[in-house]
């Protein structure tokens, strides 16, 4: 199974939008039996974004770890959606 994490600055208000967005993304694509969903602050992930196969990110991100992480703000402002879930899908399905 596949672990997904989806973050924000206090892992409260963004990433709970995204969490029922990206449920009902999941559900769409047949893949939510394949994942399983974690939400948090970046503040507690930072030391383990490698525990993660796909991270989601709706707060800046260090660049060690940039190239890892999906900015999830078109989740939230509607512009860059399909390339986002693109990219993810990417990564959810790769082996």
């Amino acid at each position: 199974m596949k672990k997904l994490l989806i973050m924000c600055g206090t892992g409260v208000a963004t990433s709970t939008v995204l969490m029922g967005k990206i449920k009902d993304w999941l559900k769409e694509n047949k893949l939510e039996s394949e994942v399983s969903l974690h939400q948090s602050k970046i503040s507690d992930e930072l030391n383990r974004i490698d525990d993660y196969d796909a991270v989601i990110s709706t707060t800046l991100v260090p660049d060690n770890i940039k190239e890892k992480v999906i900015d999830g703000v078109p989740l939230l402002t509607g512009v860059g959606t399909e390339e986002m879930y693109t990219r993810l899908k990417d990564q959810l399905t790769s082996e």
